[in-house]
């Protein structure tokens, strides 16, 4: 992780490259606030640093990420990746307000919409053929904060020679635009999920246990109760 923030604060000396940058200027030129949706693919943790050292004095970021269960932990890990231009905000309703806040304040926000949520916040929809718990925040933040929502993931470029920034519209499948229906909604950002891990799976992080139950949640059980009563 720290070589990872070494690498973004001596990115003047390391290559970088711009794959679509355009879409976030047409965003700050429009005036809206920006929405990034990631999956676990290449740097993610770098990326939302380069887009805040590119960016961030007009459109300043806010990433969501989960507080690590060990306090000496969480403390680092919240140090390193605080810098100019770029804020926190934890898994919690406060951390959720605070990505609202930053929306409606036309600034940008930051999220893997391919998280594996807790209990109660998430629905089941299918991810490479696989029903996957999948959070509503990212598809509530989009239908409810008016911003603009890109689709955004950092490649290692070869033999360390830097990295390259990859935007592109979010283009919901179907109906062309975000479902309010959460179940829907949930697949149409998963099917854009899918779309930028085949653009490089060799950097997808597939160690990521993507379909693990959390805690209370059952999708065995969820399938039962759905299957039809044979009559008697």
């Amino acid at each position: 992780l720290h070589e990872r923030m070494r690498a973004a604060e001596t990115a003047g000396a390391v290559r970088l490259e711009w794959d679509g940058m355009a879409l976030i200027e047409d965003a700050i030129a429009e005036g809206n606030g920006v929405l990034f949706f990631t999956p676990h693919l290449g740097c993610f943790e770098v990326t939302a640093q380069l887009v805040a050292q590119r960016f961030g004095d007009r459109l300043p970021v806010t990433v969501l990420y989960r507080p690590a269960r060990q306090p000496w932990l969480r403390e680092i890990m919240e140090q390193a990746r605080h810098r100019p231009g770029l804020s926190t905000a934890p898994t919690t309703l406060a951390g959720v307000k605070l990505m609202i806040k930053a929306l409606k304040q036309r600034q940008g926000v930051g999220l893997l919409p391919d998280q594996v949520p807790p209990d109660g916040q998430g629905v089941w929809a299918p991810y490479f053929g696989r029903e996957a718990y999948t959070m509503t925040l990212s598809a509530r933040l989009a239908l409810t904060a008016g911003a603009r929502v890109l689709l955004i993931w950092g490649e290692r470029l070869s033999w360390g020679r830097g990295y390259r920034v990859h935007l592109r519209p979010f283009r919901p499948e179907h109906a062309g635009a975000l479902s309010v229906d959460p179940v829907q909604a949930a697949a149409q950002i998963n099917q854009s999920m899918e779309a930028l891990v085949r653009e490089c799976p060799q950097q997808y992080i597939w160690s990521y246990d993507r379909y693990k139950e959390p805690a209370g949640v059952s999708h065995a059980a969820r399938l039962e109760a759905e299957r039809p009563r044979k009559s008697a």
